[in-house]
């Protein structure tokens, strides 16, 4: 199962801003300008992943000068759950439809291994809401020297 830019990208704009905003809440607003250079990504890319952001409710936009971007909750409160569902991103690893009867065989039938693949996004998914934002801020999701060896 692989992630596409759009959540990659999305988590990356999401855990730049967190960094800028800080806990500082009334920290000035991000511009997206300056997230696209330093996270390498398409201005125009970035606008309509923030769009998608915006209308779920994990960022606030403000206008004018010194406009740009805020997190709407706390990074603590930001799954990467959150910010991947957001921005369409499925996190299924079934190329069956969405837990319907019908599966993706041929004859409308699930393969052998649907339950292994539907329980594996569950999993996915369920560790992506385990973690939000300041966990990834934290280090705190990098393996120790022991269990990396």
């Amino acid at each position: 199962m692989r992630l596409s830019t759009k959540g990659r990208y999305a988590v990356m704009a999401m855990t730049d801003l967190a960094v800028r905003q800080g806990a500082d809440e009334a920290l000035r607003a991000v511009p997206l300008a300056d997230i696209a250079a330093r996270q390498q990504i398409s201005l125009s890319y970035l606008e309509q992943l923030f769009a998608r952001l915006r209308r779920r409710g994990l960022v606030k936009s403000v206008r004018g000068p010194g406009g740009g971007y805020r997190l709407a909750l706390s990074a603590g409160e930001t799954s990467i759950a959150d910010i991947v569902v957001a921005v369409d991103e499925p996190l299924r690893a079934t190329r069956c439809g969405k837990s319907g009867p019908k599966g993706c065989m041929l004859g409308g039938e699930r393969c052998m291994t649907h339950d292994l693949w539907e329980e594996m996004g569950r999993q996915l998914h369920g560790y992506l809401a385990s973690v939000s934002l300041a966990d990834v801020l934290s280090g705190k999701l990098r393996p120790s020297v022991s269990e990396a060896a």
